[in-house]
């Protein structure tokens, strides 16, 4: 624990102005981050008696280690430039508003050509109209089934759509008049894009105008004795009544307004926000958040704000935003807000009327929210803290292990030897730290020599970042290998799960310690937990003793008894099967297999699928498709000349002897035969060798439990 004295700032240091600053700790990384109108007044606050500072306040400046400032020229800058900071370093004493899953929304992709219906999640695209979120996808659809009679708006996926236009016939929503089709041409571009319009049109709201201009043509289908077409037109006003008493109208003014509701105690608050467009509700969402610093409403509304509207621009930043309380000071936000909508946005209390009727109702379904939270979390903290008592009594650790560390080895039959790294933090995954590495010291099948090659690795990383802050002195540890290797070239990795990096020269690469993020080679676990016995045991602890690491506890858990073993023991210790503790550990092994599994299957695709033009520099996937697409096999292109090759678009002269050298060098795949007539087939070479004609990966074949079989 630091003495906040030991990094004041001297008198007269600290500017007057508006500014931005952050707080670090020993490893460097940033562990909270704030503004202010004055940086001289506010981080002059930080620096007083402990006992007049708020417990959590307090608990942050003794953590810290460091502070430093940036200073902007008003607090609209402030306010951007720490929106921007808390998103890069992910502060753990910031206010972060958790959330359990991703909102779908209800998008038309405008950007295309025939712009299509979907529900999309996850970050917004350039050129793509949103509507919502909402509390279901199942919700979209139904909205969209009923619309489609109206606005007969594509659908389909990519691939559908293109071989409907290959075969000429659409798809079964063509058939029963739920899409125009444009796919066979029965609308044009420019008639499909004009309906998608109109989709948009009536989601923001202006329903009215639609609806009357449908009635206007069943009144006159109906006087030209044309009743089917009146019938059609009567179902097409009932299916967008239908769609429209899925959200019922709350405002009479046909306002669009957000409005953000908290419910707070003094550990945890709650946020609620309706979104309510053209006087309907749209949409709703909420968020969950710990109180890790002293935070008044106003505060918890303005990270409520800039985590809401932080990415959002143009109409997806309303009119109005009503709030339970106003920022202090409310200026900047507000004209935080106008500069993102581009017009003025109208910030405040709600105080009478509809609106502050529909404000109840908003705060009664936050503080729904914040008791259903607590009533789920109490088991859950009570049960990891449990786990993490359990873990450091049976190890005989200091102190729980907050951070945990486990590896694990993946190859089959010795080829593509992989390892994972996976991270547990208060006993929860912190997936965004996992790591992948390819074994490279040795070729072939040796899971001890590769766990200790990859705890080596990783941990030079760590002792070179503390030897970069003086943390480090090699020669007081006597540590026989150089620290900080970089770690040998190698290809970069496939990308990982979301969430999951790859890696890149052989391991992911460490973050520097000056941008102090938190997902850092350099920030050290208390445990290291390795998927074996004895011997990986005790390679790990080898590796560790190599670099001179000393305060770091390493066990294994093996698979068939689920004992674990701690280096130097000839006998392992025995947890419980009913232990809180030997389930986590259990969980935290069973992640680093199914992660590492997950890269070496990966990897052994890529490398099966690989073909002769993957060796060809400065060939990408795309002139590969048209060297294929035009030649129409492998086989017929290795029997082109130079100069055929050199007559498509793109392809040069240097690029083309690379290639005829590139199929030279390779062999050509032998005939298929047909194993039930013994006939010889003149099938066309694929265009990745290795690859069989329905696409199924060689390897593979088998039953599932021969493949698991030989998959470490």
């Amino acid at each position: 624990m630091a003495d906040p004295s030991s990094y004041r700032p001297k008198p007269g240091q600290i500017p007057d102005s508006p500014g931005v600053y952050r707080f670090r700790d020993e490893h460097r990384r940033v562990i909270y981050v704030g503004k202010a109108k004055s940086l001289r007044q506010r981080l002059a606050s930080y620096f007083q008696d402990l006992s007049n500072l708020h417990p959590r306040t307090a608990t942050m400046v003794t953590t810290a280690a460091s502070v430093e400032w940036t200073v902007v020229s008003t607090e609209v800058e402030a306010l951007q430039l720490e929106y921007s900071w808390i998103k890069e370093f992910d502060p753990r004493f910031n206010v972060k508003y958790r959330d359990d899953k991703s909102y779908p929304y209800l998008a038309v992709t405008m950007n295309e050509e025939f712009p299509r219906v979907q529900v999309m999640r996850g970050q917004k695209k350039k050129g793509v109209r949103y509507f919502g979120p909402y509390g279901h996808a199942w919700a979209i659809r139904d909205t969209v089934d009923l619309l489609l009679r109206v606005f007969p708006v594509r659908t389909c996926s990519a691939g559908v759509f293109k071989n409907a236009e290959r075969t000429g016939r659409p798809c079964l929503l063509g058939y029963i008049g739920k899409c125009a089709a444009p796919c066979v041409e029965r609308v044009s571009p420019q008639e499909h894009r004009e309906l998608a319009e109109d989709f948009c049109e009536f989601m923001t709201g202006r329903t009215g105008t639609y609806i009357r201009r449908i009635e206007r043509q069943m009144a006159d289908a109906a006087e030209d004795m044309e009743y089917e077409k009146a019938a059609r037109l009567r179902d097409d006003i009932g299916a967008l009544k239908k769609a429209m008493e899925k959200s019922a109208v709350v405002l009479a003014d046909a306002t669009d307004a957000d409005l953000i509701a908290l419910a707070e105690d003094e550990l945890e608050a709650a946020v609620q926000i309706f979104h309510v467009r053209g006087g309907r509700v749209r949409g709703q969402r909420g968020w969950v958040t710990d109180k890790v610093e002293a935070v008044t409403s106003g505060d918890l509304v303005e990270h409520a704000l800039q985590q809401l509207y932080g990415e959002e621009s143009g109409d997806s930043v309303p009119k109005e935003v009503l709030v339970p309380a106003l920022p202090d000071p409310t200026e900047p936000v507000q004209e935080w807000l106008t500069e993102r909508r581009g017009s003025n946005v109208s910030l405040r209390i709600p105080q009478r009327g509809d609106k502050k009727a529909l404000m109840e109702t908003v705060a009664r379904n936050a503080q729904q929210s914040l008791v259903l939270h607590k009533t789920k979390r109490a088991s859950d903290l009570t049960t990891r803290s449990r786990a993490l008592e359990e873990i450091a009594e049976a190890l005989e650790l200091d102190s729980a292990p907050l951070r945990i560390e486990c590896y694990d080895i993946s190859h089959l039959q010795g080829d593509d030897v992989v390892a994972s790294m996976v991270v547990f933090e208060d006993g929860l995954a912190r997936k965004s730290e996992y790591r992948r590495f390819q074994i490279k010291g040795f070729e072939g099948q040796d899971d001890v020599r590769s766990m200790h090659e990859v705890l080596t690795r990783r941990f030079r990383r760590y002792l070179s970042d503390k030897e970069k802050t003086g943390e480090w002195d090699p020669d007081e540890t006597g540590a026989t290998a150089e620290p900080g290797e970089p770690g040998e070239p190698g290809e970069p990795g496939e990308p990982g799960e979301p969430g999951e990096p790859g890696e890149a020269n052989g391991e992911v690469s460490a973050l520097t310690e000056e941008d102090g993020r938190p997902k850092r080679f350099a920030y050290p676990p208390q445990l290291v937990v390795v998927d074996g016995g004895q011997p990986q045991v005790a390679a790990a602890q080898r590796a560790l003793d190599e670099l001179g690491i000393d305060d770091i506890a390493v066990c294994g858990l093996a698979k068939r008894l689920e004992e674990v073993w701690v280096p130097g023991d000839d006998d392992p210790v025995i947890l419980p099967r009913t232990s809180e503790g030997l389930y986590l550990l259990q969980r935290v092994r069973d992640e680093a297999h199914r992660f590492a599994i997950t890269y070496q299957r990966a990897k052994r695709a890529k490398r099966f699928k690989a073909g002769p033009l993957d060796a060809v520099p400065g060939l990408g996937d795309a002139r590969k498709q048209t060297l294929i697409k035009h030649f129409g096999s492998v086989k017929k292109l290795r029997s082109a000349t130079i100069e055929q090759i050199c007559e498509i678009p793109g392809i040069g002269r240097k690029t083309a002897e690379s290639i005829v050298v590139a199929l030279a060098g390779a062999v050509p795949a032998g005939p298929a035969v047909n194993t039930a007539t013994g006939e010889i087939i003149e099938d066309e070479e694929p265009a990745h060798a290795g690859a069989s004609s329905d696409g199924e990966d060689p390897v593979s074949a088998g039953t599932s439990e021969e493949r698991r079989g030989q998959e470490t």
